[in-house]
């Protein structure tokens, strides 16, 4: 069965476009202003889905777009004034950033409860003790489309293949949380097939084309592809060869139209999260 990321995450954009009515009935609109500092393409792309994604819940969405020369203290003060803002639940810093600009510096700089991406150290930490956060929005996909499938996590046995701070070691985390069985691999592992013909649940985010093949899978496993290449001929393709997979796989993720449509869908859920949050706190 081929797990359609669109479809799945229209479904809690439904989900969220009811609850962001509600919030609005209350007199609550969640606001999430984005910073996008250059002119990347993919980032350029990127914020105009962020944009369309609020547009469509009814989230309040701002986009500062500055400069490839702005400072890094610039942006740093752009910050400040946005965590001091009651009305902006969510601040999201678009990366990557100009060289000369500390993506760390400026991530740490947000408020943890501002930080709807789930990159905050504080925010990572909270995960990793398995108290509540905002989770990072790619592994949070991913485990929502696993769990959308009916699939009983706890148990199985799960093996990750890439440690990426954005993917690998988070998405690993909240399988944990889950109670499944962890294996992570990466670019050293010894025998990779024989590790992955393990996994009742297979997560491949390493960004190397076509590099999981029908050798390297379970027959009825749960294969989800969280990397996004472009070859030679323009097209965009996973790490998972799909063709060969499918015919093994239980259930597997395409690409595009898998976890890419649930990146966006997770932040949209993690600025209303915010709001709700936010307004609790005031009322405190």
């Amino acid at each position: 069965m081929i797990i359609d990321g669109k479809q799945v995450a229209q479904d809690i954009r439904n989900e969220l476009k009811q609850e962001v009515s509600e919030l609005n009935e209350k007199g609550l609109k969640p606001g999430l202003t984005v910073i996008l500092v250059g002119e990347d393409p993919a980032s350029q792309s990127y914020v105009k889905g962020k944009e369309r994604g609020c547009e469509e819940v009814g989230i309040v969405s701002n986009v500062i777009r500055k400069p490839a020369t702005t400072t890094e203290e610039e942006v740093l003060g752009l910050v400040q004034q946005l965590n001091e803002d009651p009305a902006v639940h969510g601040i999201l810093v678009q990366l990557p950033l100009p060289n000369h600009i500390s993506e760390d510096l400026v991530i740490q700089a947000i408020d943890p409860d501002k930080d709807v991406d789930g990159f905050h150290p504080i925010n990572v930490g909270r995960m990793m003790i398995g108290q509540p956060c905002f989770l990072p929005c790619t592994p949070h996909g991913v485990i929502e489309m696993i769990k959308r499938t009916g699939t009983e996590i706890s148990g199985k046995h799960a093996v990750v293949i890439g440690r990426s701070n954005i993917v690998g070691k988070p998405v690993s985390m909240l399988l944990l949380q889950e109670n499944a069985t962890v294996s992570i691999c990466h670019s050293r592992t010894a025998d990779l097939a024989a590790i992955t013909r393990q996994a009742d649940i297979l997560v491949v985010g390493v960004g190397a084309a076509h590099m999981i093949g029908a050798e390297h899978v379970k027959p009825g496993a749960i294969v989800i592809d969280v990397g996004v290449n472009r070859i030679e001929t323009g097209k965009l393709v996973g790490d998972v060869r799909f063709d060969e997979v499918k015919e093994i796989a239980s259930h597997i993720t395409p690409v595009p139209g898998g976890v890419g449509p649930m990146t966006i869908t997770m932040l949209l859920k993690n600025t209303v999260e915010a709001c709700k949050n936010q307004a609790v706190t005031q009322e405190a």
